[in-house]
């Protein structure tokens, strides 16, 4: 690589704080702290050591950077412009404005570029370990020929606060990623003031800790800033940081300040131009700032080619290696799939069927892979092929987390985002709390990410309420784009697994942690594909009366309770609801057919009414839980709570009269 010349790299710093100082006044509103601060740590890593191609910036092989502290959106909106990006000025002229490509906070799908959704402080880190994590696994996969690639953080004080952060780097520092480096924009300001308020620990002490490399530069002065990116390119045995002091707000009247976080008003922005020596209008830039970039540009072009020279000629000599890239990369899936389920007649656990069909499938889905938050027995998500990822070791397809459900949800975020892996993970359903931001960000960018929750209602038993979810069910139902499973036995989880790898984007499954019966019939695979089905014609489709409806392990309940009713002269219908999101999907016919306008509904589920209120109209009921669970065994809370048959049956008899 070449070095920027200093006159070189003092003009792009002076244009990406202008750029900055003048989108914002233009929004009326955003962040200049961080890219006045961060000007020199970005015009180094973009003009000199970042491998990327703008004119393909989905290239596999390319370095990913993340700007973790999204709020400082601007530096990263002008990098991208100044390097060649399809960001355009009026893009900067646009900043924060509907339908613009340059939104407050960096989204990943709208600006090319940008490799991942920022701003929840802590997700972007966590993102990153992800990205590396999924390096190392297709390094020793493909080969350092086809994958051979450097995954650069730029992190705020708040990132370093946040619980996720801390999770998921204490794990990256656990496995010895050392092609992660974190350059830590160490200001000491937040917006309630100076971070002595509330911070006072060394960050760096903790990130040594957690076995980093970590050292200390000036982050405004680029000969340190360079040597210590070198020396992070020169060692991969352990994740670097490199804690880089800066001044919040460089250049403006705010400088060190914590009101210098924000926007600046119109006469501090004049104040900061004149203080720059900038005399060109508003969004105008220099020819010679966009030289600084381009000679890293037509690097990384160059090293694209030859990468992809490299590509056409190992994988055209070797036609398995060709058929597990386009397998892993092109998230192919086989076509005999669904010849490869398992029996569903073994029954059990809808969590141990899942199990099944994990290692049942994994061997000819070769992306697949993941771990629990130290429940992987209790989850039934250890896979069979492929080892443990252990420090160093990376050819295993188990990953073990560790009780750090929240950094498990960043990091497979991550790993999905860097394309050619399929992650999965683990724990209890009352445990996706602690996961909801990650998976709500897996749901913003639409990324394939197999959440597999288990121990799904208050039928945990004895653990107690602690352990019961009741409200959970309604909380992941509630975030758009997550597609949710609670399938009822074998066959249906057999179902929604192939639906699941078949979806091309997240999904979260609710297992059961107890035995449940296995459903007879036609049609039920095919069903449970449409997300709901009829699991019990009603004795009169002249005179149906009543249906109901049950999710998981209550549809067995609804399916019993039907037949009772029917065999006492009443027409009642039982439906399986496996999936809300995916029965919202089919046509209108459909739905009408299954849950039709004319009769009376019963809906069944051991959760909170919320989770399937859109499903009730005034006249139908809700025969669920009004509150939280309680210790005991879970056939006593199943007679306590209404779950049993006769409770149910008691239900429809009532509603019916």
């Amino acid at each position: 690589m070449r070095a920027l010349s200093p006159d070189g790299l003092a003009i792009a710093a002076k244009t990406l704080r202008v750029l900055t100082v003048d989108a914002v006044r233009q929004a009326g509103i955003g962040h200049v702290g961080l890219p006045l601060g961060c000007a020199e740590i970005g015009g180094l890593l973009f003009g000199e050591f970042l491998r990327h191609d703008p004119s393909d910036p989905h290239w596999h092989d390319r370095d990913r950077f993340v700007l973790s502290a999204g709020h400082g959106s601007m530096l990263l909106y002008g990098l991208l412009h100044l390097s060649g990006y399809a960001v355009t000025s009026e893009d900067i002229r646009r900043f924060r404005q509907l339908h613009s490509t340059t939104p407050g906070h960096p989204e990943h799908g709208m600006t090319p570029g940008v490799e991942t959704t920022t701003g929840p402080l802590g997700q972007g880190l966590g993102n990153a370990v992800g990205m590396a994590l999924a390096e190392r696994v297709l390094n020793n996969r493909f080969g350092g020929d086809l994958v051979d690639h450097r995954t650069w953080v730029l992190a705020s004080d708040g990132d370093m606060m946040e619980g996720v952060a801390s999770e998921a780097c204490s794990l990256a520092g656990h496995l010895g990623l050392g092609r992660l480096i974190v350059l830590y924009d160490d200001n000491r300001i937040t917006i309630d003031g100076p971070t002595s308020l509330s911070f006072s620990e060394d960050v760096g002490a903790r990130f040594a800790a957690y076995g980093w490399d970590v050292q200390r530069a000036d982050g405004q002065r680029p000969d340190e800033l360079r040597a210590a990116m070198a020396r992070a390119l020169e060692s991969e045995a352990r994740p670097h940081l490199i804690v880089c002091k800066t001044t919040i707000g460089f250049g403006s009247p705010a400088a060190g300040q914590s009101k210098a976080h924000g926007a600046l008003d119109g006469a501090m922005v004049d104040q900061t131009r004149a203080a720059l020596g900038w005399t060109l209008p508003p969004f105008e830039v220099p020819a010679e700032a966009r030289e600084v970039f381009r000679a890293n540009a037509q690097r990384g072009a160059e090293l694209r080619r030859a990468w992809e020279s490299r590509r056409e000629r190992i994988l055209g000599d070797k036609s398995e290696l060709r058929e597990l890239w386009q397998a892993m990369y092109d998230r192919a899936l086989p076509p005999d799939l669904e010849s490869l389920l398992p029996d569903p007649k073994a029954g059990g656990a809808t969590r141990q069927a899942s199990g099944r069909v994990l290692n049942a499938l994994a061997p000819r889905v070769p992306g697949l892979l993941g771990g629990s938050a130290d429940l992987a027995g209790s989850n039934s998500t250890t896979l069979k092929v492929g080892g443990l990822i252990e420090p160093g070791k990376f050819e295993g397809r188990n990953i073990a987390y560790g009780v750090r459900e929240h950094g498990m949800g960043a990091i497979a975020t991550g790993m999905a985002l860097h394309r050619g892996l399929r992650p999965f993970v683990g724990t209890f359903l009352v445990f996706s709390d602690y996961m909801r931001p990650a998976i709500r960000l897996a749901s913003l960018m639409r990324q394939p990410v197999t959440y597999v929750f288990t121990h799904d209602s208050i039928f945990v038993g004895e653990d107690g309420p602690t352990h019961q979810p009741v409200e959970h069910l309604a909380a992941l139902r509630a975030i758009p784009g997550l597609i949710v499973w609670r399938p009822a036995d074998a066959r249906e989880t057999n179902a929604a697994w192939l639906a699941a790898l078949r979806h091309d984007g997240p999904v979260a499954f609710a297992l059961t942690r107890q035995s449940v019966p296995v459903l007879e019939g036609p049609g039920i695979e095919e069903g449970t594909l449409c997300g709901g089905y009829v699991a019990v014609a009603e004795s009169d489709p002249a005179r149906l009366e009543l249906v109901i409806a049950g999710t998981g392990s209550e549809t067995s309940l609804a399916v019993q309770a039907a037949r009772a009713l029917n065999e006492q002269g009443r027409s009642v219908r039982a439906v399986s609801l496996p999936s809300l999101e995916v029965f919202a999907r089919q046509s209108p016919a459909y739905r009408a057919s299954v849950l039709p306008d004319a009769a009376r509904r019963l809906i069944v589920e051991a959760g909170v009414e919320l989770g399937v209120a859109p499903l009730l109209r005034p006249g139908d009921r809700f025969h669920g839980m009004q509150s939280f669970g309680a210790s005991a065994p879970y056939e006593v809370l199943a007679e306590h709570f209404g779950f049993t048959t006769e409770a149910v049956t008691r239900a429809a008899s009532e509603l019916l009269s």
